[in-house]
């Protein structure tokens, strides 16, 4: 960084990853078979892309800062099967991202704490090839990300991840592994896809459902979907009753599924209407 004249910028939350036994064990936890591309987010100076390097088929990383490139350029130059892309991860096209190398199969990153949650859930929704992430988020990120139905965790984010990917391992890391200390604990958690609950446009309708039911987290469903969701109380009620959920309970005690099951009742109410 010194060489390039580089600072970290704090407006795009730029910790860099500087242990190289924490690279180890996010490796170890994204357990790469070795020849998929894998997809980064936040390259920073290159440490945890030249570690890629050596264990995927090829790797391209999304930077949105132009003063990394220089200093990238140097760090990946005996990575044949590295390509850059410049752009807003939370905008990027999944066309972007496989062009150089095709589809990536696995997103392997330190992301940018900021926009960490949103990429997560975005590149899972839009690159029906990633199989797994494993990724360096904000601790209460990761808890949100892990949270189970019940706990205080849990919300319309734990759903709408949770209708693509489930958690299957993850560690916390500490402070002064990054390069500067950030004023928050980290984890890296890997997540699995799962078996799609549903086509792609009843997983957003239940996303919508998600959002609805608890953007009014102290008032029952029955409620929350009233006021939320934009629907007459009569088909909020017929939605419930077909999906044999109690309308008194609140959203975080339903189970991911339960919003798939909701978004296809209301589907089949507008088809009765029509």
């Amino acid at each position: 960084m010194e060489a390039h004249g580089l600072a970290t910028r704090k407006n795009l939350g730029q910790h860099f990853l500087i242990d190289d036994n924490v690279i180890g064990r996010v490796l170890a936890l994204a357990d790469l078979a070795g020849d998929e591309t894998v997809l980064e987010v936040g390259p920073g100076i290159g440490t945890l892309t030249v570690a890629l390097c050596k264990h995927a088929g090829a790797v391209v990383a999304v930077e949105r800062d132009r003063g990394l490139v220089p200093a990238l350029e140097e760090t990946t130059a005996d990575c044949p099967r590295f390509a850059l892309v410049m752009a807003d991860a939370a905008r990027v096209s999944a066309e972007a991202v496989s062009e150089p190398f095709g589809p990536p199969v696995a997103l392997v990153a330190n992301l940018p704490y900021q926009v960490a949650a949103t990429v997560v859930l975005r590149f899972f929704e839009i690159l029906s090839s990633l199989e797994q992430a494993t990724v360096m988020v904000q601790a209460e990120v990761a808890d949100r990300m892990a949270a189970q139905p019940g706990s205080k965790d849990y919300g319309a984010y734990t759903v709408k991840l949770r209708l693509y990917a489930r958690p299957t391992g993850k560690f916390p890391v500490a402070r002064g592994c990054f390069l500067p200390p950030p004023r928050v604990d980290s984890t890296v958690i890997r997540l699995d896809r799962e078996a799609p609950l549903g086509e792609r446009g009843l997983l957003e309708a239940a996303a919508e459902v998600a959002d609805a039911a608890f953007a009014q987290r102290r008032k029952t469903i029955r409620n929350s979907l009233r006021a939320v969701l934009g629907r007459s109380e009569e088909d909020v009620d017929a939605a419930l009753e077909a999906t044999g959920i109690d309308g008194r309970e609140r959203a975080e005690v339903l189970e991911p599924e339960r919003f798939v099951e909701l978004a296809k009742a209301f589907a089949a109410l507008d088809r009765e209407g029509e």
